[in-house]
């Protein structure tokens, strides 16, 4: 008599065992992929850089805005030629008083791209690996001396070759001090301005 109560309770342990083992198979969490978007974009670097630490009441300078992005990915040229991709975009707001030019943006690749299956190819101007935007800051000879800050905002959308991610935009601030026409001016970032030489500090 116990044997069968044993086995009868065996074997119902078995089949609940068996009917809750589905239920947990489908409720494990599937491979992260609707997040590779956030990572991607994530993993986009955007710092800036001077061409001099500190700079002169009265002199002119050169500014640099750095996009490093990682294998495998593009970002969409300043002039893109597809009709919807949001072009990169670099704008300046320097204190009152200071000058900056406009920005001067590195040429792009122009590669063929196709979204989606069964979609015609596409043609883009794109940047890949390093892209360096620049631009020239003038600061006036009656220029307040101390930390003077310039803010940017780097507009991108970041796509890999089947795919585009949702635009997404960063926001630097660039400190640099202003001192008066005899303090001395160290060159720096010269790998960024094309002197190769600098002491590559990061702002």
């Amino acid at each position: 008599m116990r044997r069968k109560i044993y086995t009868r309770r065996t074997a119902l342990l078995l089949l609940f065992a068996l009917l809750l083992a589905p239920t947990d198979f489908m409720s494990a969490p599937a491979p992260a992929t609707l997040s590779l978007a956030s990572a991607a974009q994530g993993r986009i670097n955007v710092n800036g850089f001077f061409s001099v630490d500190p700079a002169n009441q009265g002199s002119s300078f050169q500014a640099a805005i750095l996009m490093e992005i990682p294998e495998g990915l593009h970002v969409n040229g300043n002039r893109p030629l597809g009709k919807f991709a949001i072009p990169t975009t670099v704008k300046i707001d320097a204190p009152r008083g200071m000058k900056v030019s406009a920005v001067t943006y590195p040429r792009a690749q122009v590669r063929s791209f196709r979204f989606g299956e069964g979609t015609p190819e596409e043609r883009l101007a794109v940047y890949e690996g390093r892209a360096i935007m620049r631009f020239n800051v003038t600061v006036p000879a009656n220029f307040e001396r101390g930390v003077a800050r310039i803010r940017v905002t780097v507009r991108y959308q970041s796509c890999s070759d089947t795919v585009c991610f949702p635009p997404a935009s960063r926001e630097l601030v660039l400190p640099i001090a202003i001192v008066d026409p005899g303090q001395p001016v160290n060159r720096i970032n010269g790998q960024y301005f094309g002197g190769g030489g600098g002491r590559g500090r990061k702002r």
